[in-house]
C-alpha cells in the first residue's frame, strides 16, 4: 500500500497508520534496507533522544549494517554524516539542519514538529512517510497527502496480535471547574483537582485491591502529582519508580530492567512512556484526565503488547476518559485532518453528532461494557432494560415527557421549587451545606437539580433553604436503600454460584 502511495504522484507525503504493537519500526527497518539497496540515502526521525539507540538497535537487528548508519544528535559517538543512513533526533535538526537524503521516515509524525513542516515545505522531491498510530493532529492534511491504513485495532486483537482489556471505571472525579485551553484540560487546574489525598489514595488503594500485582504503567498530570501517587504506592510497600521527560538515559535503563526483573510493580510517569515503549506491561492506571483522542489511545496501547502468560489488560481509569471518548478500539479515522475538515468536527461538536459510542458502566463491578453488548464481560451481570412507561396514579406516561402538576410527586414538585429559585441561589446554598464533603459532591447535587454541571458560578455560600435541606435528606434515603438493594442482589447472586458450585 506505502509503494503504491509512493507511485502514485508527487509529492510524496505518505501517512501509515497502524496501532502500537502492529511492528511499525520492523517495517520502517524494511523500507530504509530497501531504500540503501538502491543506493538512495534514507532518514529515520525519532521525537525522543531516549529512541535514538532503540532505533538503532532494531535495524541491527532486522539487517541493517551498523556501518550504513550514523546519528544526528548532540554529540552521540555515532555521527558520521556519510553514511546512508541518518536517524535523527527532530530536536538536533533545528540547530544542524537538514541532511541530504532521498526518503525521510518520520516516527510519530502526529507530534507535528515544525522542522518537519518546514522540511516538507522545502524539499518537495524528498519521500516523506510518516508514522503514528493515531495521525489525527490537527492540519496534518495541509502538509500530508496520503493515508495507508493497513489495519486496526480491533483487527489485532481479534487476530490474536495484541492484547484483550478490561476497562473499570476506578472512581469519577469531578473536573468540572477545570478550563478546556487548546481541546483539553488546563494542566495547573487539572492536577490541583487529581492531586487531593483522597483521590491519590484511591488510585493507590484500588490497584491494591484489584491491581493482581501486574506489572503497571501510571500516568499523572505533572511532576507534582506523579511524585505524589509514586510516594503513596511506596509508603503501602508497593515497589514504584518515577519516571519524566528529563529522567537521565542511563537511569530510565536502569528503572526499565527492574521493571522487566520484577523488582518494581508500577511505574509512575509524567511527560513520557506514550511511546516506544516495548515492556511486558499488563495493567494501565490512568490517572491523567484527557479530551484528546490522540494521547489517551497512545496511554492505553501502552499496555496492549502480547507477552508469554498475558490474557488481557487491565485498564483502572480514575479520569471518566473512556466515559467520554470510547473504547479505544471504537476510535477510528480514515483521512487527515485539514483546516478545513477541522472547521466542519467543530460544526459537528457543536451539533452534537459526531459523538464516539460510548461504553456504559457495570452497576454490578465497575467494569466498562462496550456498546450494543449486553453482559458485563468481567462478571457476565445482565442489566434488565427499564419500560420506557410508568404508571402513576392509574396514568401512564412516557419517560422524559412533561407531567401535568397534578401528576407530579411532592418530590418532584419541591425540585421544580428548587429550580425556580435559580442557579447561582442553588449553588450557594449547597455550598453552605457541603461541610466536610468534597467539591464533586456540590457539583453532583446541583447536575442531579438542573442536568448541566456547575460552570461560571460564583463561589459564595449562602444559607440554605429548609426545602433544599429536605431534598438532600431525600435524596440520601434513596440512594441508601438503592445501595442495600444492590448490596442484597450481589450477595444472593453469591450464593446462588456457590451453591452451583
Amino acid at each position: 500500500s506505502i509503494r503504491r502511495s509512493l507511485e502514485a504522484g508527487t509529492p510524496v507525503r505518505t501517512v501509515m497508520q497502524a496501532p502500537t504493537g502492529f511492528g511499525k519500526t520492523v517495517l520502517a527497518a524494511h523500507m530504509v534496507a530497501g531504500t540503501v539497496e538502491r543506493r538512495q540515502r534514507v532518514a529515520f526521525c525519532v521525537p525522543q533522544i531516549t529512541l535514538i539507540d532503540q532505533t538503532f538497535k532494531r535495524f541491527v537487528a532486522n539487517g541493517i549494517s551498523a556501518g550504513d548508519m550514523g546519528v544526528v544528535q548532540g554529540n552521540h559517538p555515532w555521527r558520521r554524516p556519510a553514511a546512508p543512513v541518518q536517524i535523527c533526533s527532530v530536536q538536533t535538526l533545528r540547530s544542524r539542519g537538514f541532511p541530504d537524503v532521498r526518503r525521510v521516515l518520520v516516527d510519530e509524525c502526529h507530534l507535528r514538529f515544525k522542522q518537519i513542516d518546514q522540511w516538507i515545505k522545502e524539499k518537495p522531491d524528498v519521500h516523506f512517510i510518516g508514522l503514528s498510530a493515531t495521525p489525527w493532529s490537527g492540519g496534518m492534511g495541509d502538509h500530508w497527502n496520503d493515508l495507508v491504513i493497513p489495519t486496526t485495532l480491533r483487527e489485532l486483537i481479534d487476530d490474536g496480535e495484541l492484547s484483550p482489556f478490561r476497562v473499570f471505571a476506578a472512581s469519577h472525579p469531578d473536573l468540572s471547574t477545570v478550563r478546556i485551553v487548546a481541546g483539553d484540560y488546563q494542566k495547573d487546574q487539572l492536577s490541583d483537582a487529581m492531586s487531593g489525598k483522597r483521590i491519590v489514595a484511591d488510585v493507590v488503594d484500588n490497584w491494591i485491591r484489584n491491581g493482581e500485582g501486574r506489572p503497571t504503567l501510571c500516568f499523572a498530570v505533572d511532576r507534582a502529582h506523579a511524585a505524589a501517587l509514586h510516594e503513596q504506592f511506596v509508603s503501602v510497600g508497593i515497589g514504584s519508580e518515577y519516571v519524566d521527560g528529563d529522567t537521565p538515559r542511563d537511569e530510565r535503563e536502569v528503572i526499565l530492567g527492574r521493571f522487566r526483573r520484577g523488582e518494581i510493580a508500577v511505574i509512575v510517569s509524567i511527560g513520557t512512556m506514550t511511546t516506544g515503549i516495548d515492556e511486558d506491561v499488563r495493567c494501565i492506571v490512568l490517572a491523567r484526565p484527557t479530551k484528546s483522542e490522540i494521547l489517551y489511545v497512545q496511554m492505553v496501547g501502552r499496555g496492549l503488547r502480547t507477552a508469554e502468560g498475558k490474557t488481557d489488560c487491565l485498564i483502572f481509569d480514575h479520569t471518566n476518559t473512556t466515559l467520554e471518548l470510547g473504547l479505544v478500539t471504537d476510535i477510528h479515522h480514515d483521512r487527515l485532518r485539514t483546516a478545513k475538515t477541522e472547521e466542519a468536527e467543530r460544526k459537528k461538536k457543536k451539533e452534537g453528532t459526531d459523538k464516539t459510542p460510548t461504553p456504559r458502566e457495570c452497576i454490578r463491578c465497575g467494569c466498562l461494557i462496550p456498546p450494543a453488548v449486553h453482559a458485563c464481560p468481567a462478571c457476565g451481570f445482565k442489566a434488565v432494560r427499564a419500560s420506557t412507561v410508568e404508571t402513576v396514579e392509574g396514568v401512564l406516561y412516557e419517560r422524559g415527557a412533561a407531567k401535568p402538576e397534578s401528576e407530579k410527586t411532592d418530590n418532584e414538585k419541591a425540585s421544580d421549587r428548587i429550580r425556580s429559585k435559580g442557579k447561582q441561589a442553588v449553588y450557594s446554598q449547597l455550598l453552605e451545606m457541603q461541610g466536610s464533603k468534597s467539591d464533586g459532591w456540590v457539583a453532583h447535587k446541583y447536575k442531579s437539580i438542573f442536568g448541566v454541571w456547575p460552570r461560571g458560578l460564583a463561589k459564595e455560600p449562602a444559607s440554605p433553604s429548609r426545602e433544599l435541606q429536605l431534598w438532600i435528606h431525600h435524596q440520601n434515603i434513596a440512594w441508601a436503600k438503592a445501595n442495600e438493594a444492590k448490596a442484597a442482589a450481589v450477595n444472593s447472586d453469591q450464593a446462588e454460584l456457590a451453591n452451583a458450585a
